[in-house]
């Protein structure tokens, strides 16, 4: 429902924080500065941008009173560009994006609008870091509240695995303090399905220590090439040392100055590996990559924040984009040639498929111990996605990431995903995510928590008390509605 005018007019008489309406000077690039996917085209009624705990619970109050839809921007990265709806109250936490360390106690206290870039250039000049996205620009809250692959994740699982605290406003607008021993129930659904309890104003991780310079191995075989490459490539990436980060990438090879001119845009296989702190061991594990005679290749010593970096320009602010994603237990050739068959079919080169690794401590944790839903057995992770600039291309990509998903299911570890990675979060796709069992544990919390569903603009689980019946897989036409 609209939002009335009064309850707006005494809301901004008594809020100390920033409020823009459709109206007002700089309403239009404070919500283009929200959403990273350019694909996404509703508008707010109202973007508010708290900076304060107290912030949080009167813009949901003002919510509760009015009636009107919320939604929580924390980095603004999501494919599914929940931080937006059309005349919803947009709680916009970028001002609260903080990050403040305890280096003798190696935790990190990072405010819930906070992108990754920030959080590595505190712990960098310490030796400290926590696992967290492979594009800086991601925001914490988002891609830890429902998981959080990155190149650290071998040595120390998901970023979620990592989170020991959280300052949470509920819907009802009282602030808890969640941890394993105050709200320990809480604390275990935060921890891969966060977002559909209440806003997180704040994050608290564990710090490890990792080297500040990183070694880093990239190499890239054309499509042709690539078959017997990605094949030697699925057995060997599992035989490194778990202090290494191995990702493998279906794209275009990089418009970078690495890259001999005459192979820019070339579609084809990456393989990258990282390490910290050991030259001469990674470029032992880099040298049977050497050997197979890449089309190019970049080794090279780089700050752990540069890494972190590096790929930024392949998912840039604003772009149109489309995600799904598989697991897989194993890539056997079968899907191997799928992919390679339907890499070239793109009509972006932007679109692309990079590929986690998922072993060492990842693999470790129990499948009980967070409400992540991926199973720990899993090998890969693989996202899909379509991105492009005009609308054009991104119709096609779209339709390309669709067609490649249908072709790769068969052998795919069942039909879950890493909803970090979707772009179309209808509740079925959620609810096999989850798994039955963890599903109906998490939709019991959030009757206890969030009732009336008030957190919907996320993978969501509704209430078990709202009783909703499994749908059906949402067609083509159902899933344009969360993009268009």
């Amino acid at each position: 429902m609209p939002l009335d005018d009064s309850s707006v007019t005494r809301f901004l008489q008594t809020f100390p924080g920033e409020v823009l309406r459709p109206a007002d000077a700089g309403f239009a690039e404070a919500r283009a500065a929200a959403v990273w996917n350019g694909a996404i085209t509703h508008q707010p009624a109202l973007i508010v941008r708290p900076t304060s705990t107290e912030d949080v619970a009167a813009t949901l109050a003002l919510a509760r009173e009015t009636g009107t839809d919320v939604t929580v921007r924390g980095g603004g990265h999501s494919a599914a560009g929940s931080c937006v709806e059309q005349g919803a109250v947009m709680v916009d936490l970028s001002r609260m994006n903080g990050v403040r360390l305890d280096v003798e106690a190696r935790r990190a206290h990072v405010g819930g609008g906070a992108s990754w870039a920030a959080v590595d250039a505190a712990t960098a000049p310490h030796g400290l870091a926590v696992v967290g996205g492979t594009v800086s620009h991601t925001g914490v809250a988002g891609l830890t509240l429902s998981g959080g692959l990155g190149w650290l994740t071998s040595q120390q699982g998901l970023a979620c695995d990592n989170l020991v605290a959280a300052t949470l406003v509920t819907a009802d607008g009282r602030t808890v303090t969640v941890t394993d021993q105050a709200e320990p129930d809480l604390m275990w659904a935060l921890r891969g399905a966060g977002t559909n309890f209440g806003v997180v104003t704040e994050l608290v991780f564990d710090l490890h220590e990792v080297a500040p310079m990183a070694d880093l191995g990239l190499f890239f075989w054309p499509v042709a090439d690539a078959a017997e490459q990605l094949a030697f490539a699925r057995e060997y990436l599992f035989d490194l040392p778990e202090s290494m980060g191995a990702v493998v990438a279906a794209s275009s090879a990089p418009p970078e100055p690495f890259v001999p001119e005459q192979h820019r845009g070339t579609p084809g296989i990456t393989v990258l590996i990282a390490n910290w702190g050991n030259a001469e061991e990674h470029a032992a594990a880099v040298a049977p990559l050497r050997a197979r005679a890449p089309l190019f290749e970049l080794v090279t010593s780089l700050p752990y924040v540069a890494l972190q970096q590096m790929l930024d320009d392949a998912e840039p602010w604003g772009i149109h984009g489309y995600a799904k994603s598989l697991n897989f237990d194993d890539l056997p050739d079968e899907a191997i040639a799928i992919l390679l068959d339907r890499l070239p079919r793109r009509r972006s080169p932007m679109s692309e498929v990079p590929m986690f690794t998922l072993r060492g401590r990842y693999s470790e944790i129990p499948d009980d111990s967070t409400a992540w839903g991926s199973p720990r057995s899993a090998r890969w992770a693989a996202a899909l996605l379509g991105l492009a600039w005009d609308e054009e291309s991104y119709a096609a990509d779209r339709a390309w990431v669709r067609d490649l998903w249908q072709a790769l299911r068969p052998y795919a570890s069942g039909e879950g995903a890493y909803l970090n990675f979707e772009t179309d979060t209808e509740e079925r796709r959620v609810r096999v995510s989850y798994g039955e069992d963890k599903y109906r544990r998490l939709a019991a919390l959030k009757d206890e928590w969030d009732p009336d569903n008030v957190f919907h603009h996320n993978p969501n689980v509704p209430p078990a008390a709202a009783d909703i019946p499994t749908p059906r897989e949402a067609t083509p036409t159902q899933a344009d509605k969360t993009t268009r």
